[in-house]
């Protein structure tokens, strides 16, 4: 199933713009609960403003705030930009560290958020356990487990680990473009022969072919 989807989206990779790894970090901790294609539309002014972690660190709040508002949760997101940034001038010379230990210690920074820098930053293969990733691999019979860092273990231990932040990408571009939460294009799917879950969603090719998603989600 993996060779299939990758096959199908050769070009899978991460939707989050950036230049380096703090920008990665930053835009990873923001496109909780909301879109990369939003997250895109703010982090070139926040990073025109404040292209370290030192001048983040040292921002006026409100004026963060009035640059990520249109994310959702900005004052939690603006709290967490702040304070890792912080910490980063204080612990890591204004660096973002390249282990996972030492990204999840950093404010709002979990194994989701460092496996996507590890991975995409610093080429350390990790897997992005996001909503999609979880959805694909449970509806493929991958697993029934629904915590993160268990099905990041599992996971783990069906596909190569230089494959895995390639996975990553490859299932998360499958739920955002096919195999959607609600209605799923079951009929348009290049691996419905072997999904299990297949006839959860639209099983008819063109009304299938309607509800996939060429670009990336709004």
């Amino acid at each position: 199933m993996y060779r299939v989807l990758s096959e199908r989206y050769p070009d899978a990779d991460c939707e989050l713009d950036f230049q380096n790894p703090f920008q990665l970090l930053v835009a990873t901790v923001l496109s909780a609960q909301t879109t990369d294609v939003r997250v895109n539309s703010v982090t070139p002014i926040l990073f025109a403003r404040y292209p370290d972690p030192v001048s983040l660190a040292a921002a006026v709040r409100e004026d963060v705030e009035s640059i990520v508002g249109p994310l959702g949760f900005f004052r939690a997101k603006t709290e967490a930009i702040i304070k890792l940034s912080d910490q980063l001038a204080q612990k890591f010379n204004g660096e973002v560290p390249n282990r996972l230990v030492d990204l999840v210690s950093l404010p709002g920074v979990g194994r989701k958020t460092a496996n996507v820098v590890l991975g995409n930053a610093f080429g350390v293969p990790g897997i992005t356990v996001d909503t999609h990733f979880g959805r694909m691999v449970r509806r493929f019979g991958w697993t029934t487990l629904e915590d993160p860092v268990k099905v990041e273990a599992v996971i783990g231990e069906l596909i190569p680990r230089k494959e895995w932040t390639a996975l990553s990408h490859v299932l998360i571009f499958h739920g955002r473009r096919i195999c959607h939460a609600k209605k799923p294009a079951c009929g348009a799917c290049p691996v419905a022969a072997w999904c299990p879950s297949y006839g959860i969603g639209e099983t008819e090719p063109t009304a299938a072919a309607a509800l996939v998603k060429t670009g990336p989600p709004r």
